[in-house]
């Protein structure tokens, strides 16, 4: 069976993509198979810094309950400044993805490092740009990845929260 298979959904704010988060881990999805990425926007929030101490990230800012929070529910975690959509936070296997499409040069014409990693997924350049519209617009972009049974039962749950945006890719 195929691990090829992502359903991405767009939420509004943090709070929405935290909801959608707790969600997927009250019905028992393994988080090990869940990314998230969002904007570090406000600059008034007067954020020191950003550490990852093992696999718990930590964070000082208005959102830091956010950050600190969720991201503590991820493996991998990291922080890229990215040209066009500025500094994003990422967690999740997503990570691991990135760093390989860099590392392997396989940054595509016209992507970012974010689409570089989403495209080495599969997920068609059209999509990408659409997720990177949202980021730079302050949204947060969930991706659930694995097996077709496992991408089924991530879109079914995720469409009750309400998403902006839910697109299965296999």
């Amino acid at each position: 069976m195929s691990n090829n298979n992502s359903v991405v959904a767009i939420y509004p704010s943090h709070t929405a993509a935290e909801a959608a988060i707790k969600g997927l881990q009250k019905s028992g999805f393994d988080l090990k198979k869940l990314s998230i990425v969002g904007r570090d926007y406000h600059t008034d929030e007067h954020v020191v810094g950003y550490y990852n101490v093992g696999d718990r990230m930590k964070v000082w800012g208005k959102t830091g309950a956010f950050w600190g929070g969720v991201w503590g529910l991820f493996f991998g975690s990291a922080f890229f400044w990215i040209p066009g959509l500025g500094p994003l936070l990422v967690a999740g296997p997503l990570v691991s993805w990135i760093v390989g499409a860099l590392e392997g040069a396989a940054v595509v014409g016209g992507l970012s490092a974010i689409g570089a990693g989403l495209y080495s997924l599969g997920i068609p350049k059209d999509s990408i740009l659409q997720y990177e519209t949202a980021l730079k617009a302050g949204k947060f972009v969930l991706l659930a990845h694995g097996s077709v049974d496992d991408a089924a039962r991530a879109k079914d749950i995720l469409t009750r929260t309400e998403p902006v945006k839910l697109e299965h890719h296999q």
